[in-house]
């Protein structure tokens, strides 16, 4: 039994390690958290098994920690997102404009005219008063962020579209568009 907790206590430490870090929506990193509870519960073996009681303490909090996880974005979070895209499509059967959920804003992959993806949106900035979307910020390249290029596109060029943003714009015009800083967006 203690060869088998050795080896699946840290393999299931860095799968759900990468699974949280991946930020892949609610229910991956809900997951993650799932995986992170079995690998404290093996820990939690192993500190038993060794009669070392700081690794035994560290992972009973450890597993604690990770059951709130399991509900925060499993439970709560999950439901969040069931909600918006409830509203979106019931918008849909209704007169009025359709609406979308804005935290799409945050992660969805943005479409080009031609139906290629030219990066994922990180952010939006709207209006304090009137709450109307200003513009995105879209990220593209990189490889975890590091080498990313982000971009200002106007919500005017983009529409939510399901899960994505298209943008009535095409690849020349996008690559065309003013490149931002990380820390540095413009007011307008």
């Amino acid at each position: 039994m203690e060869t088998i907790l050795t080896w699946a206590a840290p393999a299931a430490t860095i799968i759900a390690a990468l699974m949280t870090a991946s930020n892949l929506g609610s229910r991956i990193t809900g997951a993650g958290f799932i995986v992170f509870t079995i690998g404290s519960l093996a820990w939690l073996g192993l500190g038993m098994i060794g009669h070392d009681p700081a690794l035994l303490w560290q992972n009973v909090v450890l597993t604690g920690l990770n059951l709130l996880g399991i509900w925060r974005w499993l439970g709560r979070q999950a439901k969040f997102e069931d909600g918006g895209q409830h509203a979106a499509e019931a918008s849909e059967a209704s007169r009025g404009e359709n609406l979308f959920p804005v935290s799409l804003a945050t992660s969805a992959a943005v479409i080009g005219r031609s139906g290629e993806e030219y990066g994922k949106c990180v952010d939006a900035m709207a209006g304090r008063s009137s709450g109307r979307i200003a513009y995105l910020v879209v990220a593209e390249g990189g490889v975890i962020g590091v080498g990313e290029r982000l971009r200002r596109v106007d919500w005017s060029d983009a529409s939510a579209a399901g899960e994505s943003i298209e943008l009535g714009i095409d690849r020349a015009e996008f690559d065309a568009l003013d490149m931002l800083e990380k820390d540095k967006w413009p007011g307008r």
